[in-house]
This record gives structure tokens, sequence and C-alpha cells, in this order.
């Protein structure tokens, strides 16, 4: 069963960006990498701030334009209620290939 994420990136001013992807370890990646061209390369959006998961696409994609919708203090506070102190929720994600993540490596990192 696919799972898919919808997520918000930031950076430290806390500009926000919000998409959806079923592969959140290597999106994840991509935008820390600055691969992901216009909006997040231009602000250096590189912090994952929040997500969600679901195994229904059109839910995905729902919520997505649902969040995209919403003023940006409504934004804020969904984040801080998963993560009040604006951490990187990636982080560790890539320092090694037997941290939490290390079973996606090859099966998501390794994905095109």
């Amino acid at each position: 069963m696919n799972q898919y994420y919808v997520y918000i990136m930031s950076n430290r001013s806390r500009t926000l960006y919000t998409y959806i992807t079923n592969i959140l370890v290597k999106r994840v990646w991509e935008h820390k990498q600055k691969m992901v061209e216009a909006f997040t390369k231009k602000y250096t959006i590189t912090m994952l701030v929040y997500y969600e998961t679901t195994s229904d696409v059109h839910a995905a994609i729902s919520r997505e334009k649902q969040i995209k919708g919403w003023l940006r203090g409504k934004k804020l506070a969904l984040v801080e209620s998963m993560n009040p102190g604006w951490k990187d929720l990636s982080e560790g994600w890539y320092e090694t290939p037997t941290g939490p993540l290390s079973r996606h490596y090859k099966t998501k990192l390794d994905m095109t």
C-alpha cells in the first residue's frame, strides 16, 4: 500500500512551503540539496517542520489544497501543533545508514 505525505518545509525566517509526495525521505533530501527549483531554492527552504500521512492519494491532494488555502496564522498554528519548537523533523535522517530511516536509503533515496 502506498503512503502519501502532505508536508510543510520552512527556513529560518519561517517562510512556508506546502506540498505532497509519496516518498518523503527523498523529497526532503531534494529540498536540502536545493534540487527543487524556484521558490524553495530561492528562499532556502530546507527544514521539514510538519507532515501528515495517508494511504489515500485523493485525501492527500485535498488536504494539500486545504492547507494552501489557509491564512498564514492558521498554517503556523498547524506546524506548532506538531512541532512547537520548529525543529527540523528530518534532522538525523541522512547522517548514518543505521539511523531510523536506514531501511529507506536504498529503496527511497536511490529512486529517480
